[in-house]
């Protein structure tokens, strides 16, 4: 994959020319600062969105539940996403995959050999330090020690004295320096104050304030003014589409219970065999002529009741019996069969949906006037 995710990346700055070459290092230094102050989540999930749902729906197959959880959060927090971000997370995820591919088959010095060869000695020894690195556990506050503490000032400057003098703690004294003095004066004597007092902290409230302040820099960035951008919620639609029902199930039941706005404004956008129910009469009609008797019995057998009667009702006589007559020789039947014959007809819907034959009506936007 990370072969197909490489040839996938776009050019967006010319390679000809001045003004090509600088559009090109300005992109590259922004999208590098980018990278440096996003969290491993967050990186996925911009990892995920480009390189399109139906690859992405193949990787979350072999994610655990609660994985699936983490980067649905972090997909969904992403407002928007330049194009050249997109690049430098796909060439970094690149990079990474043949680091520990050539580690794993013969060692660190076998690895360095190899991506000396691919990208110079010093291009290498940055990738293998990325690598070390991710595998080992970061001291508190890692992920802002590269920022410009201008940055880190106008992020934290609202926050409770308390929390400013954590940071101001563990990161570097430089830093801490030019934050301390853009604070208004009685807040500095505070902040200063505090950080006098201050024995070691609990693991629990560093990792606390650390999810804050990561949480603000993902908003300052993905709120930037950019164009050609993606929003993280039609993505996470279009992946929901590409993924299998179970997988489909159980995040849309963790977003029901962690965020019911967000889990609603999904759902408006993709159609699940629940909403089946949407359809009219007409539609549903259309729908079932493309579909194998076998496959609605299997639909059928698990369906809801109100669901199994208006499947019925727009069936000839002849072909319901049959079909009622299927799912009572049939006997018990696999759940992943249950869910595949339901996709199958989810699939076909919105297929029909695109082409426009028939219309599904989510509500507002979409009713329709005869």
């Amino acid at each position: 994959m990370a072969e197909e995710a490489k040839k996938e990346i776009p050019n967006e700055a010319g390679e000809g020319g001045v003004e090509g070459q600088q559009a090109k290092a300005k992109a590259g230094n922004n999208a590098q600062g980018m990278r440096q102050n996003l969290t491993g989540k967050q990186k996925a999930a911009m990892f995920l969105i480009s390189i399109g749902p139906e690859k992405s729906a193949e990787i979350m197959r072999h994610l655990k539940d609660e994985e699936i959880e983490e980067v649905t959060k972090a997909i969904a927090g992403i407002k928007k996403l330049k194009n050249t971000y997109q690049e430098k997370v796909i060439e970094e995820f690149y990079q990474l995959s043949l680091a520990q591919e050539y580690i794993t088959e013969g060692g660190i010095n076998y690895a360095k050999e190899i991506l000396d060869k691919a990208f110079g000695s010093s291009k290498s020894e940055i990738i293998l330090k990325k690598m070390t690195a991710s595998l080992k556990s970061n001291g508190p506050f890692d992920f802002v020690k590269s920022m410009e503490p201008t940055k880190i000032a106008s992020l934290i400057k609202d926050e409770h004295p308390q929390t400013i003098a954590l940071i101001l703690y563990n990161i570097k004294y430089q830093q801490a320096a030019t934050i301390l003095a853009t604070l208004p004066k009685e807040k500095q004597v505070d902040t200063a104050r505090r950080i006098a007092m201050m024995e070691k902290p609990s693991y629990d409230i560093v990792k606390q304030v650390e999810e804050i302040l990561q949480k603000k820099i993902s908003y300052d960035y993905m709120n930037e003014d950019m164009s050609s951008s993606i929003s993280g919620v039609e993505a996470l639609t279009e992946i929901l589409r590409s993924v299998d029902r179970g997988t489909e199930q159980n995040i849309m039941e963790y977003l029901k219970k962690t965020n019911t706005d967000l889990e609603e404004e999904i759902r408006k956008k993709l159609f699940t065999y629940e909403d089946i129910v949407k359809l009219d009469d007409k539609s549903i009609q259309r729908v079932l002529r493309d579909i194998d008797n076998h496959v609605l019995a299997l639909a059928i057998k698990a369906s809801q009741k109100n669901i199994q009667d208006l499947l019925f009702r727009n069936l000839s006589n002849r072909v319901a019996e049959l079909i009622k007559e299927d799912i009572e020789l049939m006997g018990p039947v696999r759940v992943r069969d249950v869910e595949k014959a339901q996709d199958d007809i989810v699939l076909k819907i919105r297929d029909l949906e695109k082409t426009g034959e028939i219309v599904i009506n989510r509500g507002g936007e979409d009713e329709v006037f005869v």
